[in-house]
């Protein structure tokens, strides 16, 4: 984000922090008071109709109205203002403790309120039963908050109030709305997966005909979803998202076919460590992809599954609870896949390994054939053009001479300038 930028969208969030404010200031003053008056009818929010700050746009594109709003704010405050959450630490003056309304937790950390869902109902509705009950509403699965992954409501602990658990921002949208950069979460046991990059180019890849004319059917989908027409194509009938299985020998492309198609397009690829993933730990697996795949909702991501046979192996006779609880962890990954809305790309060195049940889910399944003679020379001038000065290498006898894929010819390449340098 440019300077200009931040500071038009500060601008916008500091006028709706002032607002939140004098919100707060009336509901709790319509609190202790006992007064009629509803804050809403005197407190308008800011308009930013007119303002092209990104917070600005964030509103406008969900439509937020004032309680939305509010709420929103409640959750972004802990991370710019949160002394304006102080009030809320008042204490009852007749049982000594902190008011039961107000909800709210105290951090390890943080020395200040961090708001509980108890206390966005607050916000909206103060004591009103009825404003209340309506103001429930936004906790719904339906709502953008959830839909969209804006905000979290935590889990209660077991028989606790719903209301009880705490009330967050989500990171992705923390970082658009404060910094205006695309969230990346950091590699971690809740998403054990790195961003795929590559310097090469198509240009680089040497794949078969029939490989090639897969790979343009799945670019025309990754494409097409982002159109604006793609609501009024007639796709009820069609599986969410799209589902890919690359197959064929190690060094043939996979990898780089994926990095290559996200570069393309767009899209961040990730790779998914499926090592992080797999736990001998009964519902841990579960766990873990349920945590991979929520962090990936909405975010037009490509999600990468190499050496799949880990994860997606085929199913065993149930001889013991071991092989049950495998295959309930493979049943629940077929769930999530199903689930999923963008690109899953799996990867195997083995289609033989892959379970039928998944197999019958994917729209495309690319073979990664291994190379000719005819595309191993390409494969070594290719690699041989990207070192400096002349060689005089005949490459129809290496082609002939060793039956290598691509990925182990750049490592070939790779090991002789090191050893030419040394």
């Amino acid at each position: 984000m440019t300077n200009n930028v931040l500071i038009q969208n500060i601008q916008s969030i500091e006028k709706e922090l002032k607002w939140f404010e004098s919100f707060l200031e009336a509901r709790l003053s319509n609190f202790f008071n006992n007064e009629l008056e509803d804050p809403y009818n005197l407190h308008l929010p800011p308009d930013l109709s007119g303002e092209d700050s990104i917070y600005a746009d964030f509103i406008k594109h969900y439509q937020f109205k004032p309680e939305e709003r509010l709420v929103l704010l409640l959750c972004l405050t802990p991370h710019l203002k949160p002394e304006l959450l102080d009030p809320f630490l008042i204490k009852d003056a007749v049982i000594g403790r902190y008011h039961t309304i107000f909800g709210g937790l105290a951090g390890q950390n943080h020395n200040g309120f961090l708001p509980t869902g108890e206390t966005a109902i607050f916000l909206i509705a103060g004591n009103n039963l009825i404003k209340r009950n309506t103001a429930l509403k936004i906790f719904d699965v339906t709502h953008p908050f959830h839909a969209f992954n804006i905000l979290k409501l935590d889990d209660s602990k077991i028989g606790e109030p719903r209301l009880s658990g705490l009330l967050s921002i989500s990171d992705e949208s923390l970082s658009l709305l404060t910094i205006g950069n695309e969230y990346e979460p950091p590699f971690s046991s809740k998403f054990p997966a790195r961003k795929l990059h590559s310097f090469m180019t198509w240009d680089d890849l040497v794949l078969d005909t029939n490989t090639y004319d897969e790979i343009e059917t799945i670019k025309v989908w990754i494409n097409q979803k982002d159109n604006p027409e793609w609501d009024n194509v007639p796709h009820s009938g069609w599986m969410k998202g799209y589902r890919v299985l690359f197959y064929g020998p190690p060094g043939t492309g996979k990898s780089l076919t994926a990095a290559l198609m996200g570069k393309e397009c767009g899209k961040n690829v990730y790779r998914i460590d499926l090592s992080q993933i797999v736990s001998k730990y009964i519902g841990e697996t579960e766990k873990n992809l349920s945590s991979l795949f929520q962090l990936s909702e909405n975010k037009n991501w490509i999600l990468f599954f190499d050496e799949a046979d880990a994860l997606f192996g085929k199913r065993t006779e149930m001889t013991d609870a071991k092989d049950k609880y495998a295959n309930q962890e493979t049943s629940y990954l077929l769930q999530r896949i199903e689930e999923f809305e963008g690109l899953i790309i799996l990867a195997t060195n083995f289609k033989p390994n892959i379970d039928s049940a998944f197999l019958r889910r994917f729209q495309s399944i690319v073979n990664f054939k291994f190379p000719g003679i005819s595309q191993r020379v390409k494969l070594w001038e290719k690699a041989l053009s990207r070192l400096p000065g002349e060689n005089e290498v005949d490459i129809m006898k290496m082609a002939n001479d060793f039956e290598i894929a691509g990925g182990f010819i750049n490592n070939v390449i790779q090991f002789a300038w090191l050893n030419a340098r040394r």
